[in-house]
């Protein structure tokens, strides 16, 4: 049996205080793992930099090197260009941070001799 003043407004209210607990912690937990594919993007643009930037002097056996190690840390090479000694390597990472959600992070990193 009911009091005459409760209505159940408690109620609504907790759930209202849970529901934006649960869109708070799903919205971290996209951000977190947006974060983690960026890392892995950069990852695997340094990597399969360093690993092409020893064979620059071969030309197109760099960035077959190079992605290579792009694919081996989990990235897809989308771009390889050699610039002078240098070599310069673009790595995506795909993450789907909610369901039905897919997003692309994309990193390029560059690698040569050093300048003094």
């Amino acid at each position: 049996m009911r009091a005459d003043g409760d209505r159940g407004g408690a109620t609504v209210c907790l759930l209202a205080v849970g529901l934006v607990f649960v869109l708070v912690g799903a919205f971290g937990a996209a951000v977190g793992a947006a974060r983690c594919a960026r890392h892995e993007a950069r990852n695997a643009a340094d990597f399969g930099a360093l690993a092409g930037a020893v064979r620059v002097l071969d030309g197109a056996a760099a960035c077959a090197r190079a992605a290579d190690l792009v694919s081996a840390n989990g990235g897809r090479m989308t771009g390889c260009r050699v610039d002078g000694l240098d070599l310069i390597v673009t790595a995506r990472v795909r993450v789907a941070p909610l369901p039905g959600m897919t997003r692309d992070a994309t990193a390029t990193s560059r690698a040569g001799p050093a300048r003094s």
